[in-house]
């Protein structure tokens, strides 16, 4: 996974009325925490976070007062109506550090013909792997799947390095029928 350059200043305000200077200047106020460190408090610009944010589990490097940081997003707070970026949690990552994240589940394939429905039980699997080297998805075959039949977690091929997070007999996708609407009471055609 390539990383992402996102340029950041640190916080010496805090509160909620700082906060929302740094938004009104399209700046998100963020806290970058790890490896048993204090608290870094900053503030990123908003549309190149948002950017970066379009990758899952993205690797972000900062470049904090000379010193390059790696970090993962952990936890991101939108606005409730717009989607704007609100405040932003940054995990610090080292290379070749495990990392627990969920990687998003990507279908492949046509399930056997009879009107089946698959049903994601999962839209990301949590899996451990390295920092650096975080997987962008996870494609799962449904070829010719049909009502009954599940994927476990088991099931999913994992790139190298990559191990599931979740019990291995955990459902992800499952294909059910699809069920016949009954007709209405009294109604004729």
């Amino acid at each position: 996974m390539a990383e992402v350059k996102v340029p950041v200043q640190l916080r010496t305000e805090f509160g909620k009325g700082a906060a929302r200077r740094l938004r009104r200047t399209e700046q998100v106020p963020g806290v970058i925490y790890g490896h048993g460190a204090d608290p870094v408090h900053v503030s990123l610009p908003g549309h190149e976070l948002m950017m970066a944010l379009k990758t899952p589990n993205v690797l972000i490097a900062l470049d904090l007062n000379g010193k390059k940081e790696l970090v993962i997003p952990k936890a991101v707070q939108r606005e409730a109506i717009r989607g704007f970026l609100v405040h932003v949690d940054l995990l610090t990552v080292k290379s070749g550090e495990k990392v627990t994240v969920e990687v998003p589940i990507h279908t492949e394939g046509d399930l056997a013909p009879g009107g089946n429905l698959l049903e994601h039980l999962l839209n990301a699997l949590p899996v451990e792997t390295e920092a650096t080297h975080i997987p962008e998805s996870v494609t799962v075959s449904v070829a010719g799947l049909d009502s009954g039949h599940s994927v476990l977690a088991k099931d999913v091929t994992l790139p190298a390095g990559t191990t599931l997070a979740v019990d291995k007999d955990t459902v992800v996708l499952q294909v059910v029928a699809a069920q016949a609407e009954a007709p209405a009471e009294g109604s004729e055609g």
